[in-house]
């Protein structure tokens, strides 16, 4: 690790040579912001640069240790926070020009939950409009490229997030997840992800205070989440993420470790739809996987989920009739056209719902939902693609509304699903094509992070982690 540049270490590394005063928190982070300005100019992944803030707390890190203080499990790391997300003093503008002075009063319950484990904020990363396209771009900081290549998408709405942390700008980057927000960028920039039950990690900010709640559907489906190089540095975000927040009244407290699992672990490998158009290259990959777990002592079986096709329906359903309700307005009034496109191509996929309609579609949310729970108990692993074809280029959506839906439904149909169930949901990249990455999704039961990210880890175990690769190309 010596020899090994500072910024390339993982979270779990860098923490433990802290704690052991092999290297102070102003050196790590002196040398994130030296890799951010190095590498950020090509991205745009980082829209606003907290150097100055970083550095004063990095000292103040060092001073609380040499005098013996309680350090946190992310003491002295570096971290980023996507745009959307809370930060006392800084603008929570959701890639919208009109929020630009939307000022935070407070931190949100997950970036304070990063500063209690000891963790050095050293940027804000850039997200779409609203949070709301799979690609990164927006009117008030512009467009995030993937730093594999530029002509693809570096994902959305957590691309910033995901670009800069493959990039190796902090070592933990914070994103989240309501349609795939978290796991498409983890696919489209070689990263691991997970994204956690509903529940799992506090949700809470304070610039909510000046307007209406959230939908009901969108607090359900929504969960914030680590975005890393490796999956042990995601299961220590995600620990340091989890800790209870009263703001969030839907914070659950489980143990982060449930009952071992008898063996082997059955895993359901999901067999592709009919009508579902895929690369076969793709297809390999996550077949590939699926052998990486076998190998490993997983029992791999191939079979047919639960009516994927009826649960990614619902999921658009849902979360289109919400925002026609209550957001779409403001969407109108303050989007931009491209982001209008994108929006119109989602609707395109949905049936907007009446009161009634709505709510038997709430209901049958609990069926569909109990039906995969009992599914998962005979399978506690399922094994899907995020994506069966390769990432699409950086402005994929705009193209045209029909360019969008066929994305969702056919390209992404197995990752957006999931987020109605509100199920952990980890990603983590088994092979490159054509020099780019692929990744794979691991599901699991409710509160259960830990047997998905033990199947995440056995994959990483055979297939190794890409970054190297990337950051050998200079």
């Amino acid at each position: 690790m010596a020899k090994t540049p500072i910024w390339q270490w993982s979270a779990v590394d860098t923490a433990k040579a802290i704690r052991k005063g092999k290297v102070s928190a102003e050196e790590v982070t002196k040398a994130h912001l030296a890799r951010m300005k190095a590498a950020n100019p090509a991205l745009n992944a980082v829209v606003v640069d907290l150097g100055a803030e970083a550095l004063k707390a990095a000292k103040d890190a060092d001073k609380h240790q040499a005098k013996g203080g309680e350090l946190g499990a992310l003491h002295g790391v570096p971290v980023t926070i996507k745009i959307n997300l809370d930060v006392k003093g800084q603008a929570n503008s959701n890639g919208v020009p009109a929020f630009k002075d939307n000022i935070a009063p407070d931190d949100s319950a997950v970036t304070s939950n990063l500063r209690k484990a000891g963790a050095i904020i050293i940027g804000l990363t850039n997200t779409p409009e609203f949070s709301m396209r799979a690609f990164t771009e927006n009117p008030l900081h512009g467009l995030t490229r993937n730093p594999w290549d530029p002509a693809i998408t570096c994902g959305g709405s957590s691309g910033g997030a995901g670009s800069s942390v493959a990039a190796g700008i902090g070592a933990i980057a914070h994103g989240n997840d309501i349609g795939g927000s978290l796991r498409w960028p983890a696919f489209c920039n070689g990263i691991a992800t997970i994204k956690p039950t509903q529940g799992r990690i506090p949700a809470f900010n304070p610039t909510q205070m000046k307007g209406d709640e959230r939908p009901l559907m969108a607090q359900f489906m929504s969960s914030q989440g680590p975005l890393a190089r490796s999956v042990a540095d995601v299961r220590l975000g995600l620990e340091v993420m989890s800790q209870r927040d009263p703001r969030d009244p839907w914070w659950v407290p489980a143990p982060l470790v449930g009952p071992k699992l008898k063996g082997p672990i059955k895993v359901a490998f999901a067999k592709i739809p009919a009508d579902m158009k895929t690369d076969k290259k793709v297809i390999s990959l996550v077949r590939k996987a699926a052998d990486h777990l076998a190998d490993s002592g997983y029992d791999v079986q191939e079979v047919e989920l639960p009516d994927i096709n009826g649960t990614w329906k619902l999921w658009c359903d849902l979360i289109s009739t919400e925002m026609a309700v209550l957001q779409e307005a403001a969407m109108r009034q303050y989007g931009s056209a491209d982001f209008m496109t994108a929006l119109e191509g989602i609707k395109l996929a949905a049936t907007i719902l009446d009161q009634e309609g709505y709510m038997k579609a709430i209901a049958q949310r609990s069926r569909v939902l109990r039906n995969w729970l009992m599914f998962l108990e005979d399978y506690p692993v399922i094994l899907t693609p995020i994506s069966v074809q390769p990432t699409p280029s950086y402005n994929a959506d705009i193209e045209s509304p029909e360019r969008t839906r066929e994305l969702f439904w056919n390209d992404v149909r197995f990752m957006s699903a999931i987020n109605v169930l509100g199920l952990p949901a980890a990603v983590v990249p088994v092979g490159l094509l054509d020099d780019k990455p692929i990744g794979v999704q691991i599901i699991g039961s409710r509160y259960r992070e830990d047997v998905v990210l033990d199947a995440a880890a056995a994959i990483e175990k055979k297939a190794g982690t890409f970054v190297e690769q990337l950051w050998a190309r200079g």
